[in-house]
């Protein structure tokens, strides 16, 4: 063999172990980038599925596929958020024109939910609305259209009871208790014709209340109705209890079946502090002599809703240099209410136009003769003013005489409820 030459089975061996080693260093490449895609991308990752509500499981037709959660914040539409998932407009259309249930599409709200299911070309499969852990819309793709679907889970509903002692305000004691602020809310609404939620509380207040919690997979999602609440006020005890009617209505009334809502609210409003009192024989602020104040005003942020203290017509909706924009609303033959200073009255209220109680007449602000941002509310009876957190107002309706059974035997085995509680709750404290 010449110097400076090769054997060519040397050639051979080089060759085969070069091959060897290629196949290895591929074949980790591969794996680390297979790795890396899974890890960046993953089909679907468990933080951007509700695996519990199975918001996005593989559909077995559809392979290689991605999924995107994707919540709703304020200012967003479907427009807005298919156009940031690089979506075609076609696909929004297609599934708004899918049938009857997408039109619920139309009214989206912040914290509900969107699933975007993509096949790796990035074509829409599947997309899945959700507005809550219980129901849910599957817009499946069809050939060029899509196909709806709604799927709704039945919670199981279990009765809970929460006391709380008022040491400071009734919110701060409800949420010591465990309690969420939208069922305090709903609490307070129960008792609002009885008592003033900002005048009348006192230290040493105390509530107990029955109510439902919804479980899903034995997971805690949300609350349900209140069954029967209990409210000491100074000394006073008040006591509601839920009956739906045989016409399937849920309304609240006292154990011996007086209505809990009265014809008329104390207060029609949210407030923060009255600042004048009803006073024939006032000290007018502004012009500086005794003049009377036939109502009461209601310090509140401007914008504050009013509300219709009862069931009325409207006699008036109209502006003067005095009351401002102001509403006044008949109420039968007998009760005439009023409502000054507004800084808008709300749309479609208008003479004769039919009200209910509760629905918002206006906003607070302060036109006319006002000195800062208030309501000036007045309460007529015949003709003549009255205190609106004096006066006698009308007495609840009573459970229907049709009803009456129906209501003792229904309402009976809520009360035993509350009460078995109560008793639970006295020993406790007795300790």
């Amino acid at each position: 063999m010449s110097r400076g030459k090769v054997p060519v089975s040397h050639l051979y061996i080089c060759a085969a172990l070069a091959a060897i080693l290629g196949l290895t260093f591929s074949f980790g490449r591969d794996v680390s980038e297979a790795t890396t895609t899974l890890e960046s991308n993953p089909p679907y990752a468990e933080s951007d599925l509700d695996v519990r509500s199975g918001l996005a499981e593989p559909s077995p037709e559809f392979e290689a596929t991605t999924a995107q959660v994707v919540v709703i914040t304020p200012g967003e539409n479907l427009s807005t958020i298919f156009q940031k998932q690089n979506l075609p407009p076609g696909d929004l259309q297609r599934i708004l024109a899918s049938g009857p249930l997408a039109d619920r599409l139309h009214k989206v709200y912040p914290g509900h939910k969107l699933t975007f299911i993509t096949e790796e070309d990035d074509d829409l499969v599947r997309f899945v609305y959700s507005s809550g852990p219980l129901e849910r819309l599957i817009f499946e793709r069809s050939g060029e259209a899509y196909e709806v679907r709604s799927e709704v889970k039945t919670p199981t509903i279990r009765a809970a009871f929460r006391h709380a002692l008022i040491k400071h305000s009734l919110f701060v004691a409800g949420q010591r208790a465990g309690l969420e602020d939208p069922l305090i809310m709903r609490l307070e609404k129960i008792f609002q014709w009885d008592i003033d939620f900002l005048l009348d509380i006192r230290t040493g207040d105390e509530f107990s209340i029955l109510f439902e919690e919804l479980y899903l997979d034995d997971q805690l999602i949300d609350t349900g109705r209140i069954l029967a609440a209990q409210f000491v006020n100074q000394g006073e005890l008040h006591r509601a209890v839920l009956y739906t009617d045989s016409t399937g209505i849920d309304r609240f009334y006292s154990p011996d079946g007086e209505s809990m809502r009265k014809d008329f609210l104390r207060a029609p409003l949210e407030f923060t502090r009255i600042s004048s009192n009803f006073n024939l024989k006032r000290h007018h602020p502004l012009f500086k002599t005794s003049m009377p104040h036939r109502g009461i005003d209601y310090a509140a942020p401007v914008g504050t809703p009013v509300l219709a203290a009862g069931d009325g017509t409207v006699r008036i909706a109209s502006r003067t240099h005095a009351n401002g924009n102001y509403v006044v609303l008949r109420h039968g033959e007998t009760f005439e209410t009023k409502y000054l200073h507004l800084s808008r009255i709300a749309r479609g209220i208008r003479g004769g136009t039919r009200v209910e109680q509760g629905k918002v007449i206006g906003y607070v602000g302060a036109t006319g003769y006002a000195t800062g941002p208030h309501l000036h509310y007045e309460f007529l009876v015949n003709g003549v003013h009255q205190n609106p957190r004096t006066v006698e107002l009308p007495k609840a309706k009573p459970i229907p005489a049709s009803e009456r059974s129906r209501f003792e035997q229904s309402t009976a085995i809520i009360l035993a409820q509350l009460d078995n509680h109560l008793s639970g709750q006295q020993v406790l404290a007795a300790r």
